[in-house]
C-alpha cells in the first residue's frame, strides 16, 4: 500500500527523495555489489536528480535507466536520456553506467527487441522513481495508449512501443511488470492539479483508466508530494 510523504517546498521534497533513494543504493550495494535505479524523464524529477548526483555512494556500480523513452535520439531536447545525463549522471555520479532504452532504426517496433533484450540484462530492478502526469499516466502507460493492454498485462515484456492516444510520437516505456519488480517504488509529484489526480488513482477502479494504480499496489512505493 503505498504511503504519501508531503513537503512544504519542492527543494525539501527533492532533498528529501535523494537522502532515500541514496541510502537505499547503499543498502543495496551492501547486499549486492551493483544496482539498477530506473528514472523517470521530465522536468519535475530536475532538482531530485541534481540532489542525487551529489550523494556519496559506490557510483560505478550503479546503473541508471529511463522509466521510458520517446523514439528520439539523445541529441534530442525532448530525450530523458539527454536529461537523465545532464541533472543527474554528473558530480560524484559521473561514472554511473546508463542503459539507454533507445536504439537506432526506422521505427521504434524494429528498434524493439535490441532495446528489449539490454534491459533484459538489468532485471530486476532495484529503486525506480517514477512521476505521474495529470491523467494518471505514469512512465509512457498512457490511459488510451495503443499498447497500454500488453504493458499492464502479468506476463508483460520488460519494455514496450506505445503511442499515447491522440500522440502520434512513439516512446519505448518499462512495462508495469518491469517496474514492479524493484525492491523499492518512489513517485515524484508536483502541483495541485496531480494531487487531485493521486487521490482519484488511489480509489478502487479500471487501472486501464489510471495506469498509475498498476504500482500504486506495489507493496513498497512511497509517493513524495509538494506544492
Amino acid at each position: 500500500m503505498s504511503r504519501i510523504k508531503n513537503f512544504a517546498s519542492r527543494d525539501a521534497q527533492a532533498a528529501a527523495l535523494a537522502v532515500q533513494v541514496g541510502d537505499e543504493l547503499r543498502t543495496i550495494l551492501d547486499e549486492k555489489g551493483k544496482a539498477v535505479l530506473a528514472v523517470a524523464g521530465g522536468s519535475t524529477p530536475g532538482p531530485f536528480f541534481d540532489a542525487l548526483s551529489a550523494e556519496e555512494l559506490d557510483w560505478a556500480n550503479v546503473t541508471v535507466m529511463p522509466s521510458d523513452e520517446r523514439f528520439v535520439d539523445e541529441t534530442s531536447d525532448r530525450s530523458n536520456a539527454r536529461l537523465i545525463k545532464a541533472r543527474l549522471l554528473k558530480n560524484r555520479a559521473s561514472i554511473a553506467g546508463f542503459a539507454t532504452l533507445y536504439a537506432q532504426a526506422e521505427t521504434p517496433e524494429a528498434a524493439l527487441p535490441v532495446i528489449q533484450a539490454a534491459v533484459s540484462e538489468h532485471m530486476p530492478l532495484d529503486i525506480c522513481v517514477l512521476g505521474m502526469g495529470a491523467d494518471m499516466h505514469t512512465a509512457s502507460l498512457f490511459p488510451g495508449g495503443d499498447n497500454l493492454d500488453a504493458a499492464l498485462a502479468d506476463d508483460a515484456p520488460d519494455a514496450l512501443t506505445m503511442r499515447p492516444m491522440g500522440d502520434l510520437e512513439a516512446r519505448i516505456t518499462l512495462s508495469a511488470k518491469a517496474i514492479n519488480t524493484a525492491q523499492y517504488v518512489h513517485v515524484l509529484i508536483c502541483g495541485v492539479d496531480k494531487s487531485d489526480a493521486l487521490s482519484v488513482a488511489m480509489k478502487a477502479g479500471p487501472v486501464t483508466d489510471a495506469p498509475i494504480r498498476s504500482i500504486l499496489s506495489h507493496s513498497n512505493v512511497d509517493v513524495y508530494y509538494a506544492d
